[in-house]
């Protein structure tokens, strides 16, 4: 299934894509009179201008008087440099795509800085040396088109069982934004088309209908976004016309999050046409377009529910709340896996019985639903680690069996098709480096193809799992790293990392950049499991919507309070640091609790929360976050925003603001406006807004080392060395 909803998430550093900060003073929405009155009362107002004359000066100032600190620290050359030979070393592994028993990769290095699209065969990748062949020289377009190019993906079609080569449209984001441009290209000839398929640069979505068809939703003009930003009208696109004479097939609400093209590719060739409505974050309405028919049929499903593909005819379901299908005896769990019969919907437009593929336990989630040629793979979170599980439909219902793995670390799907065979699993934990194993649909065997030499010395240090007591009595489980003998007098200094909301999942991964950076300098590294995320399945995540929001941040402060009561570390010594979401939460912190750490990084985040509303994607977080133009919602708001909760008085630990000034999804402002606070009452903090980057705040590795040796380097200045940061 090809759809392009997840590209809205405000995932923190995530990996669709009219307005560019550029164009963009201030929201471009009409505000309410709260909105309105807090806007006049805001004297910062002027920094929400992305590329004002004023604000980016400011910035610049900023920026240099941070970086002219940090980069002088004698710590700062040497961890720049280790970030760069962990992000840039050849020493990784090459994930990629199968089509036609090539696998295509991603590549970036020192030499490749934007980076380079490249095929090898599945024989050769499986080697120590695979010969590989450029598709796409990201830095050579670049060069030759005058952009700053950074690759956002590539969607790739051809009919099912027919000898012409993929046709893909490439997506190309001109800074790293989430607005993108979409070029069709052709893998066989490893050029753009000529007068093929090309966009305008837009926040937008799109998905093959056939070699000679695409569903495209983008900015049509004046009134066709949502208050959120993004398209609510999906057309179809035939090849040889002019985009403006599309059909258009669906068009939602202003107030809809967006409005996405989706198509269903069946085992038998057919491709089905139609589009995700997302009424808000978390629920949404599917359509089918029926040939010959003018209006679209609801695929009749839940609300809040995700469609993940057929298999064996079946579709395939994921539940985000309780479900009893109108007519059936069958009631469904929030977090289940269900299936039904497509075909049989297709013929009658009724829906048909619903059967039960997978329901976790408590301490299960499922974190995802993969297809691949002959079988269906499940990702299962358990207790915060993840499993791969098979699948298989009987005449009693569906059996499942474990995938076998080399050891008990983590695991996660990291390619499968249905139109291939071999599945790509991804295989780490805290201390063990990815491996890539390769897995026969077929035949079930496991071969592991290649796995990466330790990055940072990880002899003297363990992984321990604990639990803390938040304020309401929940157990909330965190991972700590740290040294085996670390000392339980209060003196390690640690950092925190959360990130609670979205029914995003915090599991276990290898970092060679925090292995070098922080944990071989005798650090410790905690990984929280807060509520809002999505390792217990979405009743986790939803425990702390909206007004109820408050025990994601209890829990996090747990967590806190757990490892300085078991005398891991003192408040003295401990850091945290979370991003976009997770950015809010880190605002939260320094004001409820300022006593309980010594370092906050604050990246790409959420602070404003009486206006985040009003910029950019902010609109489509309103069911997530609650809206101010609400007054009960407002009301909670008011107690948790960190700008409006910026007290001159307190004794705040020095804050790491890092933003940047393309991050078209969570505004820039949000940082801007909060450092300038500190500024203003003559609180020190750092400030780092890179001028590229999108949403993750760099556009490529040797940006993406920059930001990691700015942060550590200030956390080492606090926490190591607690009495020169005070």
């Amino acid at each position: 299934m090809r759809t392009y909803l997840a590209a809205i998430s405000i995932l923190a550093f995530a990996a669709c894509e009219t307005q560019t900060p550029s164009e963009t003073s201030l929201a471009d929405s009409t505000p309410s009179s709260q909105a309105s009155e807090a806007a006049a009362q805001d004297p910062y107002l002027w920094m929400e201008e992305v590329e004002g004359e004023e604000a980016l000066a400011w910035v610049t100032q900023q920026n240099d008087r941070s970086l002219a600190t940090l980069e002088a620290d004698p710590a700062y050359a040497e961890n720049e440099a280790a970030a760069i030979e962990a992000l840039t070393s050849a020493e990784r592994i090459p994930y990629g795509s199968i089509r036609d028993g090539m696998v295509y990769n991603f590549w970036q290095d020192d030499t490749n800085v934007r980076g380079l699209w490249r095929r090898t065969t599945l024989d050769s990748y499986a080697s120590d040396a695979p010969d590989w062949e450029t598709v796409l020289d990201f830095d050579k377009l670049a060069e030759e088109e005058d952009k700053n190019w950074v690759f956002k993906g590539a969607d790739c079609f051809r009919p099912k069982g027919s000898d012409e080569g993929y046709k893909c449209m490439v997506s190309l984001s001109n800074g790293g934004k989430d607005a993108i441009i979409r070029r069709e290209f052709d893998l066989t000839t490893k050029t753009f088309i000529e007068d093929g398929f090309v966009t305008p640069e837009a926040k937008q979505g799109g998905a093959w209908a056939g070699p000679d068809t695409l569903l495209i939703a983008t900015d049509w003009g004046e009134g066709t976004l949502t208050d959120s930003g993004y398209p609510f009208i999906v057309k179809r696109w035939q090849r040889g016309t002019d985009l403006d004479t599309a059909e258009e097939l669906i068009r939602g609400e202003t107030d809809d999050v967006g409005v996405w093209p989706m198509t269903l590719e069946l085992e038998d060739g057919r491709v089905l046409q139609g589009a995700s409505q997302a009424d808000t974050f978390f629920t949404t309405r599917y359509w089918w377009f029926p040939e010959n028919e003018s209006d679209p049929v609801q695929i009749p499903v839940p609300a809040k529910a995700s469609l993940y593909g057929v298999y064996q005819g079946q579709l395939l379901v994921t539940l985000q709340e309780d479900w009893a299908p109108e007519g059936q005896e069958a009631t469904f769990k929030s977090g289940d896996l269900v299936a039904f019969d497509l075909d049989a919907f297709l013929e009658s437009r009724a829906l048909p019985p619903v059967s039960l593929v997978f329901h976790p336990s408590e301490t299960q989630a499922l974190e995802g639903v993969s297809v691949a040629k002959g079988a269906l793979l499940l990702g299962v979170s358990d207790t915060a680690v993840g499993k791969v599980m098979r699948a298989e439909a009987g005449a009693d219902g569906w059996t499942l069996s474990a995938v076998e793995l080399p050891g008990a670390g983590q695991a996660s799907i990291a390619f499968a098709s249905d139109e291939e065979e071999t599945v790509f699993i991804n295989y780490e934990d805290f201390l063990t480096p990815d491996s890539l194993l390769s897995y026969n649909a077929t035949t079930g065997d496991v071969v592991t193809l290649k796995s990466l030499p330790p990055k940072f010395d990880a002899s003297d240090l363990k992984v321990t799992q604990h639990f803390a007591t938040s304020k309401d009595g929940t157990k909330v489980p965190y991972f700590l790293v740290s040294k085996k003998d670390m000392p339980l007098d209060g003196s390690t200094p640690t950092l925190l990392y959360a990130y609670g909301g979205f029914q995003v999942s915090m599991n276990p991964s290898y970092s060679p950049v925090a292995g070098r950076l922080w944990l071989e300098k005798g650090g410790a590294y905690v990984l929280a499991n807060i509520r809002g995320g999505g390792e217990f399945g979405p009743a986790w995540h939803q425990a702390g919507l909206k007004q109820n929001r408050q025990r994601i941040y209890d829990d996090f402060i747990s967590v806190g309070e757990d490892l300085v009561a078991r005398g891991v570390t003192s408040p003295e010594h401990l850091g945290i640091m979370g991003g976009s979401n997770g950015g809010l939460l880190m605002g939260v912190m320094l004001n409820q609790r300022p006593d309980l750490w010594n370092a906050v990084v604050v990246q790409v985040p959420l602070l404003d929360m009486m206006r985040y509303h009003l910029l950019l994607a902010g609109a489509s977080w309103v069911d997530e976050y609650g809206s101010p133009d609400i007054p009960e919602e407002r009301a909670f708001l008011e107690t948790i925003s960190p700008y409006q909760n910026f007290d001159a008085s307190k004794d705040y630990p020095v804050p790491f603001f890092v933003t940047s000034t393309k991050d078209d999804r969570v505004h820039p402002g949000h940082a801007r406006k909060m450092a300038a606070k500190f500024e203003a009452a003559g609180l020190p903090f750092f400030y780092y807004e890179n001028i590229d980057g999108g949403h993750s705040a760099a556009a490529n590795q040797k940006a993406r080392a920059k930001r990691s040796a700015l942060e550590f380097t200030y956390l080492a200045r606090q926490l190591f060395d607690s009495e020169e940061s005070q």
